[in-house]
């Protein structure tokens, strides 16, 4: 793999930031602010994540998904109207309220993994650095600015920027077209075993999967708490890591 890698490719949550680390402490902090009685920031959050399996699953089959690709406000506002509901608030004011707030402190506390930037810079004087993420585009846009990451990368692919997301093969072709490589002289890095991992391998490319304990999205509730595993008979990645600085040594840096 050393050898023929040419270019790489990152995802962005849980990749190169702790996008649930952030997601967690923002739904903690959203609930504390406005408090509803009887309920504690703990009971909110497990009201949340059950609203949001309920929810979640089908939005890309209502009028939602659209709006939601370009702007994520008015689905997180109904995910916290529906939350409510659970308990028997009906508050749209109260709804808007913890969606604000619960945006505005995610993205104060995203950060990116403490060895990101270092691998970044001894990466991007060898290879050409893109950056391929699904997501809301006022989302995504908004945790590249304020993580202060966008130099790095030559390319920055967004889900609906783009019209489709990965793991479509399209996504993966144009990427590996822009800078001008073969799909096996590229590198995919992410910690989706099935939007990342996958696909790459499925469509040529070179891929390692970040695999952190602290991947555990909020939405899975009490019951999950081990990271995403990878199916029985699927195909392994190049190389599975839990820190970014792993990446070095496996490509001779």
């Amino acid at each position: 793999m050393v050898n023929t890698v040419r270019a790489i490719y990152f995802d962005l949550d849980d990749t190169l930031c702790g996008y649930w680390t952030a997601s967690k402490a923002g739904l903690h902090n959203a609930f504390s602010t406005h408090v509803t009685e009887g309920y504690s920031s703990e009971e909110m959050i497990r009201h949340w994540a059950a609203a949001f399996r309920e929810y979640a699953p089908s939005i890309k089959d209502t009028d939602w998904f659209a709006g939601y690709l370009k702007n994520a406000e008015p689905s997180r506002t109904e995910q916290m109207r529906r939350t409510l509901e659970r308990i028997g608030v009906t508050s749209p004011e109260l709804a808007s309220r913890l969606s604000r707030t619960y945006m505005e402190e995610r993205n104060r506390a995203l950060k990116l993994f403490p060895d990101a930037i270092a691998v970044l810079d001894i990466l991007k004087k060898k290879y050409p650095l893109g950056l391929i993420t699904n997501g809301p585009a006022d989302v995504q846009r908004q945790e590249v600015e304020t993580l202060g990451i966008e130099s790095y990368f030559q390319n920055i692919y967004i889900e609906v920027e783009m019209g489709e997301g990965k793991p479509s093969k399209a996504v993966f072709n144009r990427a590996a077209a822009a800078v001008g490589c073969e799909p096996h002289e590229v590198l995919m890095i992410g910690n989706s075993y099935h939007h990342d991992v996958l696909p790459a391998l499925t469509y040529g490319w070179h891929a390692i999967w970040v695999l952190r304990d602290s991947d555990v999205p909020p939405s899975a509730g009490d019951s999950v708490s081990n990271p995403e595993q990878k199916p029985d008979g699927a195909p392994d990645p190049d190389a599975v890591i839990g820190e970014l600085s792993e990446l070095l040594p496996i490509l001779g840096l």
